[in-house]
């Protein structure tokens, strides 16, 4: 709990460090290409990641592996008059191969974030936004005794559904804030999966325990409560483009007291106009999902396409 603060705090403070000191830097992020139609904006990027490690004769030890990663980050935006639509796709995909066992997915990532805005006053705008979230293949927890891989997350399982009305703060496409105090959020369960259960050292069913906060034997959940996301990009320095995404969920229906918090911070450090060095970190904390802090890294060198 002490690290879930520590990460609530950290990204709080940068967020709010952004809003008041990268006014300068934000324009000169990205460079983006007008579409043929009037207040219409596209850009894009390909990644593909690259990790890799070797021992031959290493006295402290190592196990040989190799691995990579697919993303694709397409942005469609529009903006004229009042209006502004802002339309985000970001894929994810990634395997490894350590010496002694067989390909592993190492990353899964498939989600939609569209926001509407029409300008109240100023900087402010009455908004609406939706997102949708899942993964393509099936996550598997690895029973080495029994020799038995049991899936525990898949393509909409779970899936989820969030959208609302709201206010949102925008400044531009890199300085964002967005608050719907009315959000639902549809978790959906297209199939079964399985849970480990620590008490019995077993191995259990969707069907038969709640998971993902969908009761047994149910394919959905609905809940209604209050959303917040955080969006900044900014350049920290030469050659050094920094990205923060921060989300805070709140379910008026069932222990609201119980926020959460999905902050991922992404830094691409580019060599030339092909490679760069990229670093992901992604921070998780879902009570319906695991009562942990769950914790992402990615770090490798990146082939970048502009699409």
């Amino acid at each position: 709990m002490k690290k879930l603060l520590l990460l609530c705090l950290l990204s709080a403070g940068t967020l709010y460090a952004q809003l008041n000191q990268v006014q300068t830097n934000v324009d000169q992020v990205s460079v983006q290409r007008p579409d043929t139609l009037q207040g219409w904006r596209t850009s894009g990027t390909l990644t593909f990641l690259f990790n890799q490690s070797s021992f031959s004769n290493w006295v402290a030890g190592g196990v040989n592996n190799y691995g990579g990663n697919i993303g694709v980050n397409y942005n469609i935006n529009y903006d004229a008059g009042p209006n502004s639509w802002d339309n985000r796709i970001m894929i994810g995909y990634g395997m490894a191969k350590n010496e002694g066992q067989e390909l592993r997915k190492t990353d899964d990532r498939f989600e939609i974030n569209s926001l509407y805005g029409r300008t109240a006053s100023g900087n402010w705008s009455y908004s609406f936004f939706g997102n949708l979230r899942t993964q393509l293949t099936n996550g598997y927890l690895y029973d080495n005794d029994q020799g038995q891989n049991y899936p525990i997350s898949g393509f909409f399982k779970p899936g989820y559904l969030t959208f609302g009305p709201g206010m949102m703060w925008r400044r531009n496409d890199n300085l964002k804030i967005n608050l719907a105090p009315l959000t639902s959020k549809i978790t959906m369960l297209s199939g079964e999966v399985f849970t480990y259960d620590d008490a019995t050292q077993q191995f259990i069913s969707s069907n038969q325990v709640r998971t993902f906060g969908v009761d047994p034997g149910q394919s959905m959940r609905y809940e209604l409560g209050f959303f917040a996301q955080g969006y900044a990009k900014f350049n920290l320095m030469q050659n050094v483009s920094v990205e923060n995404i921060l989300s805070l969920y709140s379910n008026y229906l069932d222990r609201p007291q119980n926020i959460d918090i999905d902050h991922t911070l992404n830094i691409v450090m580019p060599i030339n106009r092909y490679l760069s060095t990229n670093l992901t970190l992604q921070s998780v904390y879902d009570h319906d999902a695991i009562n942990r802090l769950q914790f992402r890294q990615l770090f490798g060198l990146g082939l970048n396409v502009n699409l």
